[in-house]
């Protein structure tokens, strides 16, 4: 069988060989004579898709350019203030954290270190408020017997003793407070934050600590509230008493002519060298305020002690020869007494001026080698000028004076401890005499003595306690 099919196949494969020759030797033609399918009629002809024009952009104007640039900046802005927000979240997040171990583990210390400082602050003020009762009960009884004030001294000594009282009773409130800091468990000792039961032990701590806070707040309250108290209390007693151990004054009520003292000194005032202090309380200053004045006929203004506006001027031998010093007087007057000097040798013509214990000018030259005269007269609040010529029938004047005074030039407040020294006195002790809780008035001058040298008010002046 197999040698039977075997030229069958051989035929086979000998047509196949001649096939690919055939095929290989031709190129193959594709006929597109039929075009039935392609073929396009006249009347369905469609019309062309119109393309879409090319999207021309528009040149942007300057304010087109300016909101790009703000919506940019703003976009900007919010991611920076978010990311500052988160970055602050977590920075305060650790920080809360770090409190509350610190509160854990040093809280009882500190609240009794605070306590043990509230406490002795609270002590020390009893102590002033107690010493400042004693010192203003033993001038509220001198004053007493010598004024008889006593309702006004009872006032104000109810008023130290009520203060007394609330200071008292804000140390005794320290006191509970710092015993309860010192009974609090690792209060004053090496215990640390470790020792304490995990979970609400920080949060225990924190709300005692929070409550302690609040109680010093309320106690540092009181405590101020207490001190502006006693400020008042000073305050009045300031102006009511009299500075450096003055036991009186002079009281000028109101500017006029006629309201001056003249002071008559027991030795001639021929003199090469002086000093003149004096505590005084203007109640007005003008341009021209006169506080002390000697002169004579011949020359009204051989020594001037006098206020303009805020100033204070010293004028030696004529108004040509002065010194100042500004800045010294609050403007339009004042409430608190204010202590005044002026010095001047002939010498070397050497003059100053003292306000308050403390030198504000001084100027060379002043009245060098002049000799003051003796025979003037001396007032206080007023300068023998000339002025103001007196007519017949005019009653304002007054007697032994060829010549008024000028109300324009007239002191009005309280004037005391005036006193006149024939000698340029040290720094040491003009700083002496200008001390309000000292003794000045008991060191008088050899001139002019306070409360030695006869002084006559004149008018409505007049002598008080």
């Amino acid at each position: 069988m197999f040698r039977l099919r075997l030229p069958q196949a051989v035929y086979v494969l000998s047509a196949c060989v001649c096939l690919i020759l055939a095929y290989g030797e031709d190129d193959i033609e594709v006929n597109f004579a039929d075009t039935y399918y392609n073929e396009i009629i006249d009347g369905d002809t469609p019309e062309p898709t119109p393309s879409p024009a090319p999207c021309n952009s528009q040149e942007l104007t300057k304010w087109d350019k300016l909101f790009s640039m703000l919506e940019n900046s703003q976009m900007r802005e919010n991611m920076l203030l978010q990311y500052a927000d988160d970055i602050i979240k977590v920075e305060m997040g650790s920080l809360r954290g770090e409190l509350l171990r610190f509160i854990a583990q040093y809280g009882g210390s500190c609240g009794a270190a605070v306590e043990t400082a509230g406490r002795r602050m609270a002590m020390q003020l009893e102590s002033r408020l107690r010493e400042t009762l004693e010192r203003f009960v033993l001038r509220d009884q001198s004053s007493a017997v010598a004024a008889g004030n006593s309702v006004e001294n009872s006032n104000l000594e109810l008023m130290l003793h009520q203060l007394l009282v609330a200071a008292r009773t804000q140390a005794t409130r320290l006191g509970k407070l710092e015993s309860s800091c010192f009974s609090s468990p690792g209060a004053g000792t090496g215990k640390t934050g470790s020792q304490l039961p995990e979970g609400g032990g920080a949060g225990n701590r924190e709300q005692e600590v929070t409550s302690r806070e609040v109680a010093l707040d309320g106690v540092l309250a009181a405590l101020q509230q207490t001190k502006v108290g006693l400020e008042e209390v000073l305050r009045s007693s300031r102006q009511r008493y009299l500075p450096a151990g003055c036991e009186m004054a002079l009281l000028f009520p109101m500017q006029s002519r006629r309201i001056y003292t003249s002071v008559i000194p027991d030795v001639p005032l021929s003199l090469s060298s002086f000093t003149v202090c004096m505590w005084v309380k203007p109640s007005i200053v003008s341009n021209k305020t006169v506080l002390f004045s000697y002169g004579n006929r011949r020359n009204p203004y051989e020594i001037q002690l006098l206020l303009a506006q805020t100033s204070v001027l010293l004028t030696i031998g004529g108004e040509a020869h002065l010194v100042g010093a500004r800045g010294v007087v609050k403007p339009g007057g004042t409430t608190e007494w204010i202590h005044l000097c002026g010095a001047w040798s002939s010498e070397q013509g050497l003059a100053s001026l003292w306000a308050g214990g403390k030198k504000v000018a001084t100027t060379p030259g002043v009245a060098e080698g002049h000799i003051l005269p003796d025979g003037g007269s001396l007032q206080l609040g007023q300068e023998r000028n000339g002025c103001c010529p007196l007519s017949p029938g005019n009653e304002s004047g007054v007697s032994g004076f060829e010549a008024g005074f000028n109300p324009k030039l007239a002191f009005a407040g309280k004037m005391t401890g005036v006193n006149m020294w024939d000698r340029v006195l040290s720094e040491e002790e003009l700083s002496q005499l200008a001390l309000p809780e000292g003794q000045g008035c008991q060191q008088r001058g050899n001139i002019v003595a306070w409360g030695v040298t006869e002084m006559v008010p004149h008018g409505g002046a007049q002598f008080i306690n």
